[in-house]
């Protein structure tokens, strides 16, 4: 097979990652990611999961040999290990990964395992059961750990979870967390968090606590040591000299992670993001159904899009929302 070389943007970043929201809907309201009270898509103007999977092959063929599946709550949409079995199956792709609450992995671990995904994050900002209902509204602490635990049994090759800080919300759990993670030899991010989609249910400049203080805290207890390691996205790898366990951080704000981005993002409406944090997008929903089955037409698409890429994105901390749509079209 012909060696693929993957497409550069215009500051000569290579594309080799793309992130892919297979649903905006979810069966958590977490704070940081939804309104309260959300309106989801109509049907139509979701990808169908054949349409996801063509615009994933067509990824593949220009070089990116890492997806990432996202909602919303990716595995709340129905038959969608029909797709995890797709595109696990795409020649050129190495790194197969899930972004995912957790509440359904009991049920789906195995055939995640067996379809291809070597990789899972599980999003838990609170190791309290009172505090994890009030972040996600409506989620089950006691579910969570009993997906992350099925996660491990399943065997993948890396499961890490990723925590949003929010000062005084559930800043005080941070070397708890760590303690969880270092007990079951799996991986740690924590995110700060992004200014997308506008809420009412807190002040996001009042709530910013940065990578920086995260990483003061741990190292009080656990002294870190700078990882060369990459997962090829934006968290930048801490070690423990006592654990195999990671520690990540992902700083949009205190250390801005465009210099070496490589990625892009694909929402459920079909629309390609070059940018979390910019609102420019190309429909390639448009193009899939216009054109169905033209995949060369959809990868020339795709080509003229990452030439728009911007150098990078500007968020503030001061609580303005720079992007209007929530996390859980963008893709979490």
């Amino acid at each position: 097979m012909s060696v693929v070389t993957p497409v550069s943007d215009p500051f000569g970043r290579q594309i080799t990652y793309v992130r892919m929201s297979v649903t905006d809907r979810c069966d958590f309201r977490c704070v940081y990611c939804m309104d309260e009270e959300m309106t989801f898509l109509p049907r139509q103007q979701v990808l169908s999961l054949e349409e996801i999977q063509m615009i994933a092959q067509a990824f593949t063929e220009l070089g990116v040999t890492k997806i990432r599946l996202t909602g919303g709550e990716p595995l709340v949409r129905k038959e969608v290990t029909r797709l995890f079995d797709g595109i696990g199956q795409l020649p050129g792709l190495t790194d197969f990964c899930l972004t995912t609450n957790g509440s359904q992995l009991p049920k789906y671990a195995q055939a995640l395992k067996a379809s291809g995904v070597n990789r899972i994050n599980i999003s838990m900002d609170s190791l309290r059961s009172d505090r994890f209902h009030e972040l996600t509204r409506t989620g089950r602490l006691v579910q969570v750990i009993e997906g992350i635990d099925a996660a491990i049994a399943a065997g993948f090759e890396r499961i890490k979870i990723n925590a949003v800080i929010l000062k005084g919300r559930n800043d005080d759990e941070i070397l708890d967390l760590v303690d969880f993670v270092r007990e079951r030899g799996i991986d740690i991010s924590f995110i700060e968090e992004m200014p997308l989609g506008v809420i009412s249910e807190h002040k996001r400049e009042e709530t910013y606590c940065s990578s920086d203080d995260v990483r003061e805290i741990i190292h009080s207890r656990y002294p870190l040591f700078s990882n060369v390691h990459s997962t090829g996205g934006p968290s930048k790898y801490w070690s423990m000299s006592d654990s195999d366990s990671r520690i990540g951080f992902i700083s949009p704000h205190s250390h801005n992670f465009c210099g070496d981005c490589n990625r892009v993002r694909v929402t459920v409406e079909g629309k390609l993001l070059l940018c979390l944090g910019n609102e420019n997008a190309v429909d390639l929903k448009a193009v899939v159904r216009r054109y169905p089955g033209d995949i060369e037409r959809l990868k020339d698409t795709i080509v003229a899009a990452i030439a728009h890429k911007p150098e990078k994105h500007h968020f503030t901390t001061d609580g303005d929302v720079q992007i209007v749509r929530f996390m859980n079209t963008t893709g979490g």
